[in-house]
């Protein structure tokens, strides 16, 4: 018998012995007629629920669908030598920058409060420290917030397990924030681009870095022969 009659028929075996998929048409109009009905009844009660489960859904559909994760976007390039979502994210972080400088910087030029400059705070060794911690953490666990929650949906045990750790450790950090505020993280200097580079510079500086970086992980990922993702 030649090796490879005798592959045809392993191959034969194999397929007469898989079993066949079951149909999901049920289910997704199901989740379909689920998804509307929950919608229309978040309407009732107030009119931004409906808007937050909608995009909720379509978020967390498109992020199911593209692989998009935070996670994968650190660990591949040293796992596979896989940069794509690496590059997806840089992308994501050019759009966000000219996206919110704009909505900044409209609201500068009309002398009114700037939106969002709660969120500059001080930076130092805390960051860095903090940086770390929660980027292995999230190596580890195998997803960061976003990459959590679309796993838990898909049923994966372990980032169950990481949800529910995720939400004692938050709960816990909220707790204790004030303590670590005081005493880490407002001993750095508050950094805000425009008020150093202006506007311009502020959003010319920043894209030229991920510019950089986004074709040093395209050069990387020719290189290492990479170009697929871990699960």
């Amino acid at each position: 018998m030649s090796e490879g009659t005798s592959i045809r028929r392993s191959s034969s075996r194999a397929g007469t012995t898989r079993k066949p998929k079951k149909n999901q048409l049920p289910i997704a109009l199901a989740v379909v007629v689920l998804i509307i009905a929950v919608g229309i009844f978040a309407s009732t009660r107030s009119a931004n629920a409906a808007i937050f489960w909608i995009t909720g859904i379509a978020f967390g559909f498109v992020l199911q669908k593209a692989r998009f994760c935070f996670t994968a976007s650190m660990r591949d390039p040293y796992l596979t030598g896989g940069t794509s979502i690496t590059r997806a994210v840089l992308i994501a972080f050019s759009l966000t920058t000219i996206g919110f400088t704009a909505i900044k910087y409209g609201y500068a030029v009309k002398g009114l409060a700037i939106p969002g400059m709660s969120y500059v705070v001080p930076i130092s060794g805390a960051t860095a420290v903090g940086a770390i911690m929660f980027g292995t953490g999230m190596v580890i666990a195998g997803g960061c917030a976003s990459g959590t929650l679309m796993r838990v949906g898909e049923m994966f045990h372990m980032n169950m397990i990481s949800l529910v750790f995720f939400i004692v450790g938050s709960l816990l950090g909220a707790n204790h924030f004030g303590w670590w505020k005081l005493n880490f993280i407002s001993n750095g200097p508050k950094v805000f681009l425009p008020d150093y580079l202006g506007w311009f510079g502020a959003v010319a500086a920043q894209l030229t870095l991920i510019a950089i970086i986004y074709i040093i992980a395209a050069v990387y990922e020719k290189r290492r022969g990479g170009g697929g993702a871990a699960h």
